[in-house]
């Protein structure tokens, strides 16, 4: 049942992925949440971020930002990283995530997810049939419904990491 939340990998953050691994693995597109997963809540894109989108596409990796939050909030951010986006994208439903496909000429073979929440951003890459990574959060201050969440969540973390050491057991 809680399979469906579970991220296909969880990571510290951003930097620790091999982004030329996942190209020489045929990814060609990134879909990505904005806040506490490239930068805490509400933050513009800083210098560190841009640069790695600099290398995502120097690569020959398209992006694509999906965002709950409102345009004013989402365009900028993508502005910075030269990257295309969708905004008020209602995850964790599929919709987003298919047009972020569709925008970058991708499919669900050839992309990538990164966020930082179960219930949102996880379980809607998982939904669209994209690889997923989850990132931890990247600051403690969060707004109460997503506070919320995360008590669940942590749940479902523990239940993913209990099945990831039986499977590495098992090897």
């Amino acid at each position: 049942m809680l399979n469906r939340f579970y991220p296909d990998e969880y990571l510290k953050s951003i930097d620790r992925i091999d982004f030329e691994r996942y190209y020489r693995q045929g990814i060609r597109g990134i879909i990505s949440d904005i806040d506490n997963t490239l930068v805490p809540h509400g933050f513009p894109a800083d210098e560190h971020i841009i640069k790695v989108f600099e290398k995502i596409h120097a690569l020959g990796i398209d992006t694509c930002l999906i965002s709950n939050n409102q345009k004013p909030r989402v365009k900028p951010f993508a502005e910075a990283v030269q990257s295309k986006y969708i905004y008020d994208a209602h995850k964790p439903g599929r919709k987003s995530y298919l047009k972020a496909m569709e925008l970058m000429e991708t499919d669900k073979k050839s992309t990538l997810f990164l966020g930082d929440q179960i219930f949102t951003d996880i379980w809607g890459a998982n939904r669209a049939g994209i690889h997923s990574i989850m990132l931890e959060k990247i600051h403690p201050k969060e707004e109460i419904q997503i506070v919320l969440k995360r008590i669940p969540e942590k749940f479902v973390l523990w239940a993913w990491k209990r099945k990831q050491k039986k499977r590495n057991n098992n090897l």
